[in-house]
């Protein structure tokens, strides 16, 4: 991915002095989804990065004063674009750093990047339906609710090693809602 400036943000590659930060917010996942990712220790989190580094769709969302690694978004990776211009996309922030707009500021930028840049189609997102602050993003991007998964996928087991599965909300827009909707969700951003 190119690199997406904001009035705050800087959207760009993970490279090379990335790991302390990312690993500030994957050594405790606070979302089951992202469990699979929790990171054991800095050579774990160096390996992450160079991963990352790698993958167009994977995006590192840093401070424009400082340079640090907030949080991370997914979204547009190799591949994706060929199928039918549609794209999953996802984000995970640092909470240290949450309840300041960042993610809504970082989500919109990939989204127009997505859409005006790159010329895909359709974004969806699955978010779990305990995760009230996701939802609450989708809904500020001019996301739409398309509808819920019962017990559709497990992130943790219980005592008994059994999966416990969760019910699972899809979220969507198209390339015509965001552009059409584009001067409200700049106004959102705001």
């Amino acid at each position: 991915m190119q690199i997406v400036e904001t009035e705050r943000l800087i959207l760009r590659r993970f490279r090379e002095g990335d790991a302390d930060d990312l690993f500030a917010y994957l050594r405790a996942p606070t979302a089951t989804c992202f469990l699979s990712l929790k990171l054991a220790d800095l050579a774990e989190a160096e390996a992450e990065v160079r991963k990352r580094a790698l993958d167009d769709g994977s995006v590192a969302i840093c401070l424009k004063q400082t340079g640090q690694v907030i949080g991370d978004l997914f979204g547009g990776g190799a591949g994706e674009e060929e199928e039918d211009g549609t794209s999953s996309v996802g984000w995970n922030l640092n909470p240290r750093f949450g309840g300041q707009g960042y993610a809504l500021e970082a989500a919109g930028a990939l989204f127009d990047h997505l859409f005006r840049v790159k010329g895909f189609r359709r974004l969806y997102a699955y978010v779990e339906d305990h995760n009230r602050p996701s939802q609450r993003l989708c809904e500020k991007l001019g996301m739409r609710r398309e509808g819920v998964f019962i017990e559709f996928v497990s992130f943790i087991k219980d005592d008994a090693g059994n999966p416990i599965y969760e019910n699972t909300m899809q979220y969507a827009i198209l390339r015509r809602e965001w552009m059409s909707g584009a001067a409200a969700t700049a106004n959102r951003l705001a």
